[in-house]
């Protein structure tokens, strides 16, 4: 049952909520005066009696100081709980900072409608049901790994730095890889592994596959190399019709079939690349050689990082690198403050391979972009990893 407890003296916002929540969310929802926030987070929570809270709503009569102090009690003492602030300041830069920086995952307008509120309550819910099986004992067998390939920026060869990592962990683990493309509007891994699928993302969320894993992978699409894929949406309008519900639920059922679910993201910090997030094992960070790659990549991880969304496996590509890019390897590990794991140099043959559709690990020319490709598989490999956690030799462009 899920449970919603509004902090607001308005009377308009409370029958929002439950119009929202009427047959898609069962549970209660209690309201409680705006000075209520002048309790402790603690005897906020104690308040709301019956089943446990989802989330938190505060309205927009709620002073937004106030708002954001008690947001951030509260994320700290019930980190499964979900804030969600309604405001008149919904799309200022400074607010929208201040409140992800307070643990607030949802930043609604004031005149929300009810198809909004229902969709940020349903990724609340889900939130919270995650959250908190992380704390119970697990129970029955080992799922696989999630790995994200993400970068903040475009144009910096993330699909081709997925596709290659799929194919290549096939070698590890022969017939138990399947790529994701979760670029909902724009995605390129059909292209890139040179396929013409006969179901996409939009279909296998749907019917029996939802449900039935088994379904599911009959609506993978199997490449030359022997990984599985489930490529983007047809059109662009076809991938605003998915929830975070149904991506999560996607996740979920892969990583019972598969031992290795690679995730090739949109650019930015959408809403589902935060519910693959809360998913993931570890997270492939791919930058340019160039100023605003590795800034957005900086500025990406300290919002990822106050949000308690940062993989605990990280591994930083920098992509294109070049001498004549007036930056070096140490300037952008300064910047970045992490160490950069893989360089791929600037190439001639990793462009055409991605043009043909044949991802360049599977082509065996042994170019410097080969190397740094396969140098990034071997970093998911077992035997491996002891010896990465030892020490970082810093990579040197070729």
């Amino acid at each position: 049952m899920s449970r919603f407890l509004i902090i607001s003296d308005s009377n308009t916002l409370e029958p929002r909520v439950i119009h929202a929540a009427d047959g898609v969310l069962p549970g209660t929802c209690y309201r409680l005066s705006a000075s209520a926030l002048a309790a402790p987070a603690a005897d906020i929570l104690r308040r709301s009696i019956g089943e446990p809270t989802d989330a938190v709503l505060l309205g927009a009569d709620v002073p937004l100081e106030a708002a954001l102090l008690r947001a951030t009690e509260l994320t700290g003492i019930a980190p499964d709980v979900a804030v969600i602030l309604v405001t008149e300041a919904a799309q200022d830069p400074d607010v929208l900072r201040s409140a992800m920086r307070a643990g607030i995952r949802e930043v609604l307008p004031a005149g929300v409608d009810s198809d909004q509120l229902r969709v940020a309550l349903e990724r609340s819910c889900h939130l919270a049901e995650r959250r908190r099986q992380r704390t119970e004992p697990e129970s029955g067998g080992r799922r696989g790994d999630v790995v994200l390939v993400m970068s903040p920026k475009g144009g910096v060869g993330k699909t081709t730095v997925s596709t290659n990592l799929a194919v290549g962990l096939n070698s590890l683990t022969p017939q138990k890889v399947v790529i994701v493309d979760l670029d909902l509007q724009f995605g390129d891994v059909a292209t890139a592994l040179n396929i013409d699928p006969k179901h996409v993302i939009t279909d296998a969320v749907y019917n029996s596959a939802a449900h039935d894993t088994m379904v599911l992978k009959a609506y993978l699409s199997r490449t030359e190399q022997g990984i599985y894929a489930l490529c983007g949406p047809r059109t662009p309008s076809d991938g605003d019709q998915l929830s975070t519900t149904q991506i999560g639920n996607l996740i979920d059922q892969l990583t019972t079939e598969f031992e290795f679910v690679v995730v090739d993201t949109a650019p930015g910090l959408g809403e589902h690349l935060l519910t693959a997030l809360e998913r993931a094992t570890a997270a492939v960070w791919v930058c340019g050689m160039d100023v605003p790659s590795v800034r957005g990549m900086a500025e990406a991880q300290s919002v990822l990082r106050e949000l308690d969304l940062l993989p605990r496996g990280r591994h930083t590509v920098l992509n294109f690198a070049d001498k004549r890019s007036g930056l070096t390897v140490a300037d952008i590990e300064s910047s970045l403050g992490t160490p950069v794991d893989v360089v791929i140099p600037r190439s001639r043959t990793l462009p055409l391979s991605t043009n043909r559709g044949v991802p360049h690990v599977a082509e065996g020319r042994h170019d410097g972009a080969w190397r740094g490709l396969t140098k990034l598989v071997k970093r998911f490999d077992t035997e491996e990893r002891a010896q990465l956690r030892q020490q970082h030799r810093r990579e040197v462009i070729s």
